[in-house]
């Protein structure tokens, strides 16, 4: 994916910083951690997420939603990570 002309590199990890950031942000709403997660671990968990939510979607033959790619990337990277934060909770406890 390019989001360039350029195509730079520094392009696409801005990209998915952004993504990540706020991906993690949104599933650890929804998972409950939001109070105990910072913006490193935000971006971290929706990077995460994105490659969870890629081997969902694909496993399920379910393509992410056309048109705009922050958009279907936002959503896939924020089923999975939510699939990822409330599998932690379910093997850690209510500590995560």
């Amino acid at each position: 994916m390019t989001l360039a002309a350029g195509g730079g590199g520094l392009s696409l990890v801005l990209f998915w910083l952004v993504v990540g950031g706020l991906a993690g942000w949104l599933a650890s709403i929804v998972a409950g951690t939001n109070q105990r997660m910072g913006c490193l671990l935000n971006i971290a968990v929706g990077i995460v997420g994105a490659v969870i939510g890629g081997w969902i979607f694909h496993g399920l033959g379910v393509n992410a939603p056309a048109g705009h790619p922050f958009l279907g990337s936002v959503l896939v990277s924020f089923v999975g990570a939510t699939v990822l934060l409330l599998f932690l909770r379910l093997l850690i406890g209510m500590r995560l």
